[in-house]
C-alpha cells in the first residue's frame, strides 16, 4: 500500500469515527470528501462498510457491561428479552427498505448534490425539532430510560430510521430526532440510537464482505485495517464525548453545521472543485 493510498484511508477512517453517531451524516461526509480525494474504484463500497464496522465495535466497547448483562439475562429476565425485541423491532424497516431500494438509491442518490440538499433537509428539521423540545419547557419526556421503550416506541424509531436511507440524512440524526419527536428523553433517543445501529451495520459489514470477497488483496487488506482501526478510535474518543455534550446542549450546533455544510457543497460543485457526476 503506497503512501497516498494510505494517508486518504486514514482520513476517510477518521471521518467516519468522527461522524458516525453525530446527526450530520457519515455517508454523506464519505460521499463529499471521498469525491475530493478521488478515492473511487470498485472497492469503495466494501471498505466505507469495512470502516462502519470499526466505528460500530468502538460502541460496543464502551457498552459492553450493558450488552454483556442483556445477553447473560435472556433466558430469565424479561427486560433483558424485551430490549433484544426492541432493537430487533426497529431494525426491520430500514433493513426490508434497504433491500427492496438498494439500487435505485445508489444510482439516484449517491452522489454530492442530492447529499448537499438532505443536509440542508436535515439540518431545517432539527432546528425544528429542537424548537418544539424548548416550547415544552420543563415537561419531561414521556420515555425516562431504554428499558422503559415499548415496542410501538421502537417501531416509530425503527420508521424514522428509514429516512437514513437518503445519503446526508443521517442514520444518527433521523432516529435521535425521530426518537425525541415520538417522547424519547434526548439521552434514551441517543443511547438507543446507538444500540440499534449495531445489527444494521454488523449485517451490511457481513453481506459486503461476502459479496466483495473477491475484492480482497494485500494492498486493499492493509488499507482497509489502517481505515478502520482510525474510525474505531475516532468513534470511541465522539461517542464519549457526545454523551458528556448532550447533558447540557441540544443538537441546535449540528443543525447548523449541516445547514453550513450542505451551502459549501452547492458551492464546491458550482465552482467545479466537485465531480457531480460520480
Amino acid at each position: 500500500m503506497d503512501g497516498l493510498l494510505a494517508g486518504k484511508a486514514l482520513i476517510l477512517g477518521i471521518v467516519e469515527g468522527l461522524t458516525e453517531f453525530l446527526p450530520v451524516s457519515s455517508t454523506g461526509h464519505l460521499i463529499v470528501v471521498g469525491n475530493l480525494l478521488g478515492f473511487n474504484g470498485e472497492h469503495v463500497k466494501s471498505f466505507d462498510v469495512v470502516i462502519q464496522l470499526g466505528a460500530i465495535l468502538a460502541v460496543c466497547w464502551e457498552y459492553r457491561r450493558r450488552i454483556g448483562s442483556v445477553v447473560a439475562g435472556l433466558p430469565a429476565r424479561s427486560d433483558a428479552r424485551r430490549f433484544v425485541l426492541n432493537v430487533a423491532i426497529a431494525s426491520i424497516p430500514a433493513v426490508v427498505l434497504g433491500l427492496l431500494f438498494e439500487k435505485a438509491i445508489k444510482a439516484a442518490l449517491f452522489s454530492p448534490l442530492p447529499v448537499a440538499y438532505a443536509l440542508v433537509a436535515g439540518g431545517l428539521v432539527i432546528l425544528w425539532a429542537e424548537a418544539r423540545q424548548r416550547a415544552r419547557g420543563s415537561v419531561p419526556s414521556r420515555v425516562q430510560s431504554v428499558d422503559a421503550l415499548s415496542p410501538l416506541d421502537a417501531l416509530k424509531v425503527g420508521l424514522a430510521q428509514c429516512f437514513a436511507l437518503i445519503p446526508g440524512m443521517s442514520r444518527s440524526g433521523s432516529t435521535i430526532i425521530g426518537g425525541m419527536l415520538f417522547g424519547l428523553e434526548r439521552r434514551v433517543a441517543t443511547e438507543f440510537s446507538f444500540f440499534l445501529a449495531m445489527p444494521i451495520i454488523f449485517g451490511a459489514t457481513a453481506f459486503e464482505l461476502v459479496r466483495g470477497w473477491h475484492l480482497l488483496s494485500a494492498d486493499v487488506v492493509g488499507m482497509f485495517t489502517l481505515g478502520f482501526v482510525a474510525a474505531f478510535i475516532s468513534a470511541f474518543a465522539c461517542v464519549r464525548w457526545l454523551l458528556r455534550y448532550i447533558a447540557a446542549h441540544d443538537f441546535t450546533v449540528f443543525a447548523w453545521y449541516r445547514i453550513a455544510f450542505g451551502g459549501l457543497i452547492l458551492l464546491l460543485g458550482y465552482v467545479s472543485a466537485l465531480d457531480w457526476s460520480k
